[in-house]
């Protein structure tokens, strides 16, 4: 959990509120797809990036055309293969998950799109942490102990209310939007700590 209430105030924001927080999680996630793509010499980055982009116009031009539908279709093709059940394959797969729901609430209402998207987000760092530590693992409170006290998850849930406390607070104007969209990038480094620089 984030902090006690923070689903709530998910839900309670605005749809283009809601776009706004998901947009910057997905902006953080993006360095994991970036190594994946690099790495497993798969996926599309830049197919993936430009549709991040569009999602950032459509929060910064009201009139923006664009047709969200025909970017789904585009964005399914950057999906790393069903059969690729590697770790990198994974988190890449979070991130065309994190852009799906944003596409989802530029096609009409998902009131719970935020909340799967912050739940992505946060489960990428759990499989990350519980990855890293191995057979350091025994049981189940010391797997929870573990990740609730991890430099990682710590650094989540931060960012995570950061985001959410901007996007209640600030105009989302086109500053507020800029200030956000470079607090998403995180200077390059990813929700576990990565960079693809």
């Amino acid at each position: 959990m984030i902090a006690p209430g923070f689903e709530k105030r998910l839900r309670a924001l605005s749809p283009r509120q809601s776009l706004a927080f998901m947009a910057a999680l997905s902006e953080r996630l993006m360095p994991n797809y970036r190594l994946y793509a690099e790495i497993g010499e798969a996926g599309d980055a830049h197919g993936v990036a430009s549709l991040l982009a569009l999602v950032w116009e459509s929060l910064g031009v009201r009139d923006a055309r664009i047709d969200f539908e025909r970017q789904g279709e585009k964005l399914v093709a950057c999906e790393p293969p069903e059969e690729d059940d590697s770790f990198g394959a994974r988190l890449a797969r979070d991130m065309t998950l994190a852009l799906s729901a944003c596409v989802d609430v530029l096609s009409g209402p998902a009131v719970e799109a935020g909340v799967d998207v912050s739940r992505l987000s946060i489960g990428g760092v759990e499989r990350f942490i519980e990855m890293s530590a191995g057979d350091a693992i025994h049981d189940d409170a010391e797997r929870e102990a573990l990740i609730e006290e991890h430099e990682l998850m710590s650094d989540e849930r931060a960012f995570q209310l950061a985001v959410l406390e901007h996007v209640e607070i600030q105009t989302l104007d086109r500053e507020g939007l800029r200030v956000l969209r470079v607090l998403g990038k995180n200077e390059g480094v990813s929700n576990l700590g990565l960079t693809a620089e």
